[in-house]
């Protein structure tokens, strides 16, 4: 619904979602967000909601391994006022 929802607002014609999931070394790419539009800020901007909209909503969760433990990663307050800018 979201690549839907960005598809409507910005007039997208194509949009391509990625999210890995499983163990990932340090520094591998996690999440691609591609979309293609008429005009570039369209474009940038449609992106940036749907990797706000992941960041916030989408069902995964990150857990970092270290040599002699592991924790979840916590939620980011800069991560809900991002989004929030796209409600208004």
């Amino acid at each position: 619904s979201i690549a839907e929802q960005a598809q409507t607002r910005w007039q997208l014609a194509r949009i391509s979602i990625i999210h890995r999931v499983g163990y990932l070394a340090l520094g591998e790419q996690i999440v691609f967000v591609g979309v293609t539009s008429r005009h570039r800020q369209a474009a940038f901007e449609g992106a940036q909601f749907i990797m706000d909209y992941l960041k916030n909503h989408a069902t995964f969760w990150k857990k970092e391994h270290f040599k002699d433990s592991s924790n979840w990663v916590e939620f980011k307050q800069s991560d809900k006022q991002a989004l929030d800018k796209w409600e208004k």
